[in-house]
């Protein structure tokens, strides 16, 4: 029995690295020939997600406070599947605000995995936005390589028809989490997923090797296509 327990526990960092291997096999995080048209499809992918969380009546809280974020990131196919243990991920863009001009930048190019252990079944795929709310939570980003709550914190964000402007969650966060799944809108915590840049993708769709920094602060390189996502963000910020 001892013997077993001890086999059990060796196996468990074996079940993650073949949890997130599987994971980068879904994105294409390991590819090396991704081409342009999967990062423009993606970008197009993502305006599509934030104008569904727009036009939802159940995302009041989240039209009220866009204005508010410091920066977006989206992800339009957030899949999660499990067996038992399980893995869920999906390719997203962030995006973050010019403090001084308001301007919004051009999107760099991130992957989101998680695994869960507990017994768990069946599979689900989810459109994801995180509103970043600090400072912190944009320079994490930058970075490259960010876990949600440990380099910054996150929280649920209010979802419900009942939702107004002037219900507020803990806004100390540097992050909040909005969740939709099929039409339906769950509390589901990112905590624990990590966030790191996909620096092939971002090199695929400006033409140079750039890394977030590059892209959202020192606004190195620009792609017009991306000009439909910033254009929805300033509608949802104007409030058209």
């Amino acid at each position: 029995m001892i013997r077993n327990h001890a086999t059990q526990s060796r196996s468990c960092p074996t079940i993650i690295a073949v949890l997130f291997f599987t994971l980068s096999v879904w994105m294409g995080t390991n590819s090396v020939f991704a081409d342009d048209r999967e990062q423009r499809d993606l970008v197009d992918q993502s305006r599509m997600t934030l104008a569904n969380f727009l036009a939802d009546s159940n995302m009041t809280w989240f039209r009220d406070h866009i204005q508010d974020a410091k920066g977006l990131f989206i992800v339009p196919q957030y899949m999660k599947g499990a067996l038992i243990y399980g893995a869920a991920g999906g390719s997203g863009v962030f995006v973050a605000k010019d403090e001084k001009t308001g301007e919004w930048s051009e999107p760099a190019f991130f992957t989101i995995g998680a695994a869960s252990f507990g017994f768990q079944f069946g599979a689900q795929m989810s459109e994801v936005v995180l509103l970043i709310l600090t400072q912190r939570g944009v320079d994490s980003l930058l970075l490259g390589n960010f876990k949600l709550g440990a380099d910054g914190s996150v929280a649920v964000g209010p979802v419900g028809a009942g939702i107004s402007g002037a219900t507020t969650p803990n806004l100390s966060a540097d992050l909040l989490s909005f969740v939709r799944a099929k039409g339906l809108f769950a509390g589901v915590s990112l905590e624990g997923a990590v966030l790191i840049s996909r620096d092939e993708w971002s090199r695929a769709y400006y033409g140079k090797p750039v890394t977030p920094t590059d892209i959202v602060i020192r606004r190195e390189v620009k792609n017009p296509h991306s000009e439909t996502l910033r254009g929805e963000i300033r509608k949802a910020i104007e409030g058209k």
